[in-house]
């Protein structure tokens, strides 16, 4: 077994300090900006003297909904991911367990699909969202987000559903269970993982999700958070409230961590499912 010498041990972890230094440091900066006020928000110091949590009170005051906008993204966020893995499930039983034709194709058009910028599909999305009567509704916004969501969701759990032992499908078959129900009872259960994993990066994606959200909803009290934080605005438009917009910033990202730090473990071996054969 080969042990790494004391040089390469220290420049990586060096790179990994550097690393988490780079990633943790701009959180830390919006924690301590919402604690500030006044004069304060130029100080240099990175934790503030007379913090006070005023800025966290002044977003559920006055004009801005942002109660409402968070409810609104709570409530999308939280469909998208249902959607997605309801579909996602069906679609990679049929694509990992069921022998026919033109499997990889399709897994290639799947995979594709999630290759497009937003950008290039948003006037075809825009039209297609007023044809259905969903524009300025926040629940319309599930459309846009559910076809970008499914095509990672899908290649994950097929990727997933193939290293299934073949006995436990072929003894549901022989016990009369349905497609359904071989789903639902026999292969859920040891999807978890996947489940979780995809679960979590589609309710992160559709929670920080802009551009649709801004082009798809005028409505002030249908936005999601994004668009929201990006709207709070001052008395006049010289007096720019970053203690209020760093708040902000705050309260939605601390329920996304939460929620990756108890999943972890989940979502490392869902990623990594299929990637070594043993």
């Amino acid at each position: 077994m080969n042990r790494r010498s004391p040089l390469a041990s220290a420049i990586l972890y060096g790179l990994a300090a550097l690393v988490v230094v780079l990633s943790v440091y701009p959180f830390l900066y919006a924690l301590s900006t919402s604690f500030k006020s006044g004069s304060a928000l130029f100080d240099t110091q990175l934790w503030p003297q007379d913090g006070s949590i005023r800025n966290y009170i002044a977003l559920f005051q006055g004009n801005q909904p942002f109660g409402r906008h968070i409810l609104n993204s709570v409530l999308v966020s939280t469909l998208v991911v249902v959607l997605s893995l309801a579909f996602g499930v069906t679609a990679a039983y049929a694509l990992g367990r069921i022998p026919f034709k033109g499997k990889g194709l399709i897994l290639m058009t799947i995979l594709a699909v999630s290759m497009f910028p937003q950008v290039a599909i948003l006037s075809g999305m825009f039209e297609l969202m007023r044809a259905l009567g969903l524009y300025n509704r926040a629940l319309g916004l599930l459309l846009p987000y559910t076809v970008f969501t499914l095509p990672f969701t899908v290649w994950v759990l097929t990727t997933f559903m193939r290293q299934l032992p073949k006995e436990l499908e072929e003894a549901a078959i022989m016990d009369g269970c349905s497609p359904l129900r071989i789903i639902t009872s026999v292969f859920l259960p040891l999807l978890w993982p996947a489940l979780v994993s995809t679960g979590l990066l589609a309710f992160i994606g559709a929670w920080n999700e802009f551009l649709f959200a801004l082009t798809f909803v005028a409505e002030d009290t249908e936005r999601t958070v994004p668009v929201g934080i990006s709207l709070i605005s001052g008395a006049t438009a010289y007096e720019i409230p970053w203690g209020s917009i760093m708040a902000a910033s705050v309260i939605v990202t601390v329920p996304l961590l939460l929620l990756v730090l108890v999943f972890q473990k989940k979502i490392v071996s869902g990623l990594t499912a299929g990637a070594v054969k043993g």
